[in-house]
């Protein structure tokens, strides 16, 4: 009874919120309009390059990761990093965040490697995400002070509750405890059999971790970087130009959008559903593409973050399905011994 619980805390209130943000957004769409804009204004050729971009932007992820998988000893098969990196983006349109989770245990259980240490390299693969969308976000709010200052002074509401959270104390000082927490119990001396155990996982979770730091091909880390986040503002600079209201919005209205949408994908919800439309919505306002109305979103708007999301989303789906059978394919492989896996150790450690 209390697994089930938290599998519905876990996955069904992001499903939850999802869905309550779609129905929020698109009951009082005028969908006849919506459905009109879909059949012509929209160029569809232009999401054949939107997919080549995404498909690019996997595989530089999967390349860098594996940099860092390297730094730690674990050596997976180029083709088996593609196929966790497809597979994380399906598994989280289930399951938001699970996937990170999942892509670990898949490389640390075929490499026979420490599930925590590569763990570590997932969440300084993520830490990196984090400061290049604060950095962006930083940039383009100092280049677009004059659509994000035109909205606020419309909704100041909105301010208001943007500063309250970036002032709360509480932020600050529990991310200062759980730093602090984590530091000590690093190096604290015990016999206590469970927290020797907790260590040693947090130890080979700091050991991933850090491995970015001392790791071969810095330079092409930051490339890699670059590309990815590069190709993720390509797909959306891309599908602007496959609808005729878009078309003609300039390289920094696209990154405004760019970057707002980003932020929405942080919201534990199944692929960025709703979360994402409503910053996309939100980003396309400040340009004149419809007004920033809740309850009542343009209908130009609204076509564009469900055929852009679900382009994409489906995509996820087909890639995912690829990954999957790939995977098992290589699994038979490995058992028959016409695969030989380079590993770290006979058995998994923690």
């Amino acid at each position: 009874m209390k697994k089930a619980i938290s599998y519905l805390i876990k996955y069904g209130i992001p499903l939850v919120i999802g869905v309550g943000l779609m129905w929020f957004l698109y009951k009082n769409v005028d969908m006849a309009s919506m459905m009109d804009t879909l059949k012509t204004d929209v160029n569809y050729w232009w999401f054949v390059a939107v997919a080549v971009v995404s498909i690019l932007s996997h595989v530089f992820r999967a390349l860098r990761w594996r940099l860092q998988l390297n730094a730690i000893d674990v050596k997976p098969s180029f083709s088996a990093v593609v196929n966790s990196i497809f597979g994380t983006y399906a598994v989280n349109l289930v399951f938001p965040r699970l996937g990170e989770v999942w892509r670990c245990g898949y490389i640390a259980n075929r490499q026979k490697a420490s599930v925590t240490q590569v763990m570590g390299s997932m969440v300084a693969d993520r830490l990196t995400d984090t400061v290049t969308v604060l950095t962006l976000t930083l940039i383009t709010f100092l280049l677009a002070q004059n659509a994000f200052g035109q909205f606020f002074d419309a909704y100041p509401q909105m301010k208001e509750n943007l500063m309250n959270i970036v002032s709360d104390a509480r932020v600050w000082m529990g991310t200062i405890i759980v730093i602090a927490a984590f530091g000590w119990l690093l190096i604290m001396k015990t016999e206590n059999k469970i927290i020797k155990k907790i260590q040693l996982m947090a130890r080979n979770l700091w050991e991933g971790f850090a491995a970015i730091t001392r790791m071969d091909g810095k330079w092409w880390f930051l490339l890699l970087t670059f590309l990815i986040w590069g190709c993720y503002f390509l797909q959306l600079y891309l599908a602007c130009q496959a609808f005729s209201f878009t078309s003609n919005l300039s390289v920094l209205a696209v990154l405004v959008v760019f970057v707002l949408s980003s932020i929405g994908m942080g919201i534990p919800t199944n692929g960025g559903l709703g979360a994402w439309h409503v910053a996309t919505i939100f980003g396309l306002s400040l340009y004149g593409v419809g007004v920033f109305n809740p309850g009542n979103f343009d209908p130009r708007a609204s076509a564009f973050a469900m055929l852009v999301w679900g382009f994409q989303t489906l995509l996820l789906i087909v890639l995912g399905i690829y990954a999957f059978i790939s995977m098992a394919i290589d699994r038979r492989r490995i058992e028959t011994g016409k695969t030989v896996v380079e590993t770290t150790n006979d058995e998994i450690k923690l």
